[in-house]
Order: C-alpha cells, then sequence, then structure tokens
C-alpha cells in the first residue's frame, strides 16, 4: 500500500492518516543546517508495514532539498541509516 506523507512544518512533523484519528509520525527540529529526527511513531496494530521507513525516506528528501544534513537521534532512525547505508551521505558529520 501506498501511503501520502503530510509535511507540516509548523509542527515540525511529517504525518501519514492510517485510520480516522490514527497517525504515523515523525518529529524533527531544524537547528544550523541539521534537520534533527527527534521521534518516530506508529500505532502497534500498523506496525512492521515499512511505515516508518516511508516517513524517515520523506525526511531524507526534505533534507536533501533544503540542503541540509540529519542527526539521528530516535533509536528507529539511528537503526534505520544502519541499515540502510546508502543513505550516510545525508547525515551530519
Amino acid at each position: 500500500m501506498e501511503y501520502k506523507v503530510l509535511h507540516r512544518p509548523y509542527l515540525k512533523k511529517f504525518l501519514i492518516r492510517l485510520a480516522p484519528g490514527k497517525y504515523a509520525y515523525l518529529g524533527y527540529d531544524i537547528k544550523e543546517g541539521k534537520m534533527y529526527i527527534e521521534s518516530t511513531y506508529t500505532p502497534p496494530e500498523f506496525r512492521g508495514r515499512g511505515i516508518a521507513h516511508r516517513l524517515v525516506l520523506e525526511a531524507i528528501k526534505y533534507a536533501e532539498e533544503n540542503n541540509l544534513k540529519i542527526v539521528p537521534i530516535c533509536s528507529y532512525a539511528v537503526r534505520f541509516f544502519e541499515k540502510n547505508p546508502e543513505y550516510k551521505y545525508v547525515l551530519a558529520e
């Protein structure tokens, strides 16, 4: 299933609406040219479907478009970049 990602910069979140009142999200902050991925959350009944993966890909796309480097903070984002070394180029040094 293809999930539509909504970006809400004023909330500092990328969201996917999964069902009425049910959202997965990635929370971030931007400081000094870096995007800090602070949290990812998927409701338990929707886990294991690649939803958080999709949210991180959207954050990477946004970072690239805005010349930002990513600093993964939450455990999911840290594991994402460990498991997907092809995206390490976007990480802050």
